[in-house]
């Protein structure tokens, strides 16, 4: 049920983003609200407690959001989910809108684990190999594994591309053992 919820959320919010054409703006910024919210275990309370006033949730919610110059649109919307008492959905809503984003503006993120670090050039060609593949923007997260051996495995949604060499001995290991 709070899937589906988190998801009806972020869609509203990301059709507002989308039509101010500030979406990277409303992610920073909402992204800024939920760390300052988990990491506060006062506000959380604050927020999440059927005891404290409305009026007086929205005026501290108005305070804060001031302080921390948050754009109108995420204002509203933390205002929002407090008011329907889902601030405990606020790290599910944000992922859930950074996907439905994402989804939107036709971007997939890659995570990319090889055994060394790649340089710069190596970097942009894969990006660009892995955007021609899947006909979307792609934004990659890079890591070492010193595990691997050699090569690279790359994850794109629920597509893996392993080219370890790990996963390459793994398969003559295989063939051998079948001969």
């Amino acid at each position: 049920m709070s899937g589906a919820a988190a998801q009806r959320y972020a869609a509203a919010l990301a059709d507002v983003a989308l039509e101010r054409n500030d979406a990277d703006g409303v992610k920073r910024d909402l992204a800024s609200f939920v760390e300052a919210f988990y990491s506060s275990p006062e506000l959380r309370n604050f927020l999440d407690s059927p005891s404290v006033d409305e009026k007086l949730k929205q005026k501290a919610i108005e305070k804060i959001t001031e302080a921390m110059q948050l754009v109108p649109a995420v204002r509203n919307f933390i205002r929002t989910v407090a008011d329907h008492q889902r601030t405990g959905m606020l790290r599910e809503i944000e992922k859930a809108f950074g996907d439905e984003l994402n989804a939107r503006l036709g971007i997939a993120e890659a995570e990319v684990v090889s055994a060394r670090e790649l340089s710069a050039a190596e970097k942009e060609t894969l990006i660009a190999a892995l955007a021609q593949r899947t006909g979307k923007k792609i934004t990659a997260n890079f890591r070492e594994d010193k595990t691997l051996v050699g090569g690279a495995i790359v994850r794109v949604g629920s597509t893996v591309y392993d080219g370890s060499v790990r996963e390459q001995l793994e398969r003559l290991r295989e063939r051998l053992a079948a001969e």
